[in-house]
């Protein structure tokens, strides 16, 4: 059993948790819409400025517009995370707009090729790791060398997948990218904690997005896989908001190595 501490807790200005991110500057890759819109819009609700990365620069308008509306501080950089020049012309434009960083969530990602293994070809993995592992790979060197150069410890919220834990039957490409993301994740939390910047993990459920919408209208789909979610419905984007204020907040300051399931329930029941 541990100890009993003297020591004053590590608290935020919102309720003494951590909650309030008020001068907090947070990227979320992919924020443009989906889970990672969902998880902006968290984040300037609770007072931080947030940055956009995202390949369409349309769609990167109509999440900063939207996330403005919202009396939120934001802006948008296009940038395809697999590029690396992108991603060093982002984060250099998110450093001239916001003058810092606090944390990075490295939210960009791609589905996968769906076949069994031995029907796919080497071109199909290529075009989701790109995305999925070199892409989440590229925006954390450029968080990390900011935040180190800062001096002051950050935050790096990898989003992976129920897939990178469990089976993913005729979509093993898109599994394997996401266990990858797993242990990239428990790597950067031994790595850079002595530099105060914590690494964590957020697992995705059933959720409804434009990458799912195929499986949202199949009632075949509904019949098998969300039934077994014991809310019995799919999650939405915005149930990933509050997990990304935590994660940035100072309240997660001893939160690291850790895998944030957000599910349901469905790997449980």
């Amino acid at each position: 059993m541990a100890e009993a501490s003297s020591a004053a807790p590590v608290t935020g200005t919102s309720g003494g948790v951590g909650l309030d991110l008020t001068g907090k500057v947070v990227v979320v890759t992919g924020g443009n819409r989906g889970i990672g819109l969902g998880m902006a819009r968290g984040l300037v609700g609770a007072g931080a400025s947030v940055a956009v990365w995202g390949r369409n620069e349309e769609v990167n308008r109509g999440a900063v517009e939207e996330l403005r509306g919202l009396g939120g501080t934001a802006e948008a950089f296009t940038a395809d995370v697999s590029r690396e020049e992108d991603v060093t012309a982002a984060m250099a434009g998110t450093l001239e707009r916001f003058g810092r960083l606090d944390t990075l969530i490295a939210n960009a990602g791609v589905s996968g090729a769906y076949g069994r293994l031995h029907e796919l070809s080497l071109d199909d993995w290529r075009r989701v790791s790109a995305v999925n592992i070199e892409g989440v790979i590229l925006s954390c060197q450029a968080a990390v060398r900011t935040l180190m150069e800062q001096g002051e410890g950050g935050s790096l919220v990898l989003v992976s997948s129920l897939a990178g834990i469990e089976a993913p039957t005729r979509n093993t490409l898109y599994g394997a990218t996401k266990g990858a993301v797993l242990s990239l994740m428990r790597g950067l939390a031994t790595e850079y904690a002595r530099e105060g910047i914590r690494t964590n993990a957020i697992l995705p459920g059933w959720i409804e997005t434009e990458m799912t919408q195929n499986s949202v209208n199949s009632q075949k789909f509904t019949d098998k896989v969300i039934s077994r979610v014991p809310f019995r419905t799919w999650g939405t984007p915005d149930d990933f908001g509050a997990a990304a204020v935590f994660l940035t907040g100072d309240g997660s300051s001893f939160v690291n190595g850790q895998q944030l399931v957000i599910d349901g329930g469905y790997t449980v029941f």
